[in-house]
């Protein structure tokens, strides 16, 4: 997730280089949006212990 992440973040910065606000602003609404569901995973995660348990 947090790849699609970056990838939305960096067509987002071409677009804006571009000219293309509009697709820019979306880009990075998406890359926003993913990295915080991203986050909120992560730290789910980190609180359950979700690992190997010897």
């Amino acid at each position: 997730m947090l790849r699609y992440a970056l990838i939305f973040l960096v067509l987002g910065i071409v677009a804006y280089l571009l000219g293309a606000g509009g697709v820019a602003e979306i880009a990075t609404t998406i890359a926003y949006v993913l990295f915080v569901i991203f986050v909120i995973l992560l730290i789910v995660h980190f609180v359950t212990g979700r690992g190997k348990r010897i």
